[in-house]
């Protein structure tokens, strides 16, 4: 156990981080992830302050629909990226990383006056348990009240899991099948219990952060703190896509616009090493014998055996299949440019 944003979380459970990460893989882990921030927009305005501090599109959304978005400085930096959830017309949850919460609830009520908003922090009232995995819905739909099968990727129901009043969204940070679920957070303890009892037979397990975070890497999804910050944009961070100038006006969208037309000067890139090694945060990545950038996350796929990692790097060397070293300890490891995911045989259907 260790203390991260004011709550004690496990790195691991009693199977380890690497057989917890392959019990994903095969049949499911169940995760709390209770930590993350839940923060509730409602009122007449409440989808134009989303509109104007994130930059996806959330007037595409409909109810019962989630996106991945992001909050950026004006210089188009990266505060935050989080998942935006359309519970109706005029009410929407914003899940934030829990060490931004209070920085993102202080942004969002530093504009929600200028809007006829309201704006609640919800975290310590919910949990959020997460089944994920190829057997996630096998464990979870005979304890819910809903048909789990018409939900899709990105969308949400609410309904009751094991009687509790709960909501139940097909997201996830694994690349595998799977659900998150929002609840109460004093029912938190006898549905993580119940969950596990039901989904044993099945396979489930327990997974703590360690095992997290080696899922998320060998998809490429990038860690706030550590691929995401305020000293990156959300082009130079890959986002570009998740960027829609289109919509209007929003924070940082003069910025982004102006990177969008005119490039930028560092990428962030995935290198897979072809040579045995283990990468890690802060290592020196090289071209040539100069120096680079820097790896944000690295590990050694539990899933491929081999190392990886995510790293800002020139432009011009941001392409798929270039040459790329990572210095770990005094040997420079050669690997190349991979356009995540590092894993393709994970069981999300999107």
């Amino acid at each position: 156990m260790v203390p991260f944003a004011g709550f004690e979380m496990p790195i691991q459970y009693e199977l380890g981080i690497q057989a917890e990460h392959r019990c994903v893989r095969a049949a499911a882990g169940l995760f709390d992830v209770s930590h993350m921030g839940q923060l509730q927009l409602s009122g007449r305005q409440a989808l134009d302050l989303v509109q104007f501090l994130t930059v996806n599109d959330a007037a595409r959304l409909v109810p019962g629909q989630a996106q991945y978005s992001v909050f950026c400085r004006e210089d188009g930096g990266v505060l935050d990226d989080l998942l935006v959830y359309c519970l109706g017309d005029s009410e929407f949850l914003l899940v934030v990383n829990g060490a931004n919460r209070e920085k993102d609830l202080a942004w969002i009520q530093t504009h929600a006056g200028d809007f006829e908003v309201d704006v609640r922090d919800e975290t310590d009232e919910k949990a959020l348990l997460a089944v994920q995995g190829p057997a996630a819905e096998s464990i979870l739909a005979p304890l819910v009240d809903v048909d789990l099968r018409p939900i899709g990727f990105y969308r949400f129901a609410h309904g009751r899991v094991s009687g509790v009043p709960a909501m139940v969204a097909r997201t996830g940070y694994t690349g595998e099948d799977g659900f998150e679920v929002y609840l109460p957070a004093d029912e938190a303890p006898a549905i993580w219990n119940g969950l596990l009892e039901a989904g044993a037979p099945l396979g489930l397990a327990p997974v703590g952060l360690g095992a997290r975070d080696t899922l998320r890497l060998e998809m490429g999804y990038s860690l706030y703190g550590n691929d995401l910050d305020e000293s990156h944009s959300a082009i130079e961070a890959g986002l570009g896509w998740r960027v829609k100038l289109e919509k209007g006006p929003f924070v940082g969208r003069t910025a982004l616009a102006r990177q969008k037309e005119e490039g930028v000067s560092r990428r962030l890139v995935g290198i897979q090493l072809v040579e045995p090694g283990f990468p890690r945060r802060g290592y020196p990545v090289l071209s040539e014998g100069e120096s680079v950038g820097e790896v944000t996350s690295g590990t050694v796929s539990p899933s491929l055996g081999e190392g990886i990692a995510l790293a800002y790097v020139r432009s011009d060397l941001a392409e798929p299949e270039t040459p790329l070293a990572i210095r770990v300890r005094d040997r420079d490891l050669h690997g190349v440019v991979r356009r995540p995911p590092f894993y393709t045989r994970g069981s999300l259907k999107r």
